[in-house]
């Protein structure tokens, strides 16, 4: 390549480019990473299933409901239950989250 003209290596890097090819001489572990990103992202790939997805509703319903029992501890919402009586143990309102106070207020208008 050397020989060739300077618009026959501009031209010929151009159409590296274009087609997805290498521009220039790299080393393997070069090829490997562009190898591994020319791919098709593997949730576009129909070689790979990924069309299941947990059902977090019956998940969630079925896990506070062992809990109610006893069955199972969930600490987050342990936790949450903790806050919530000493809350009231101080004597404040239930806490309702910025975005749904105007919205409470409106209702009981």
């Amino acid at each position: 390549m050397m020989s060739s003209s300077n618009y026959a290596r501009r031209m010929a890097k151009l159409s590296a480019k274009i087609f997805g090819e290498l521009s220039r001489e790299t080393d393997m572990k070069s090829t490997k990473v562009l190898r591994i990103f020319s791919g098709k992202p593997p949730h576009m790939d129909p070689y790979y299933n990924v069309d299941y997805y947990p059902r977090h509703v019956e998940l969630k319903q079925l896990m506070d409901g062992l809990r109610e029992h006893g069955l199972f501890r969930d600490e987050h919402e342990d936790f949450k239950d903790e806050m919530k009586k000493r809350r009231a143990l101080k004597g404040k309102p239930e806490y309702v989250p910025f975005h749904l106070r105007g919205k409470q207020e409106g209702e009981a208008k």
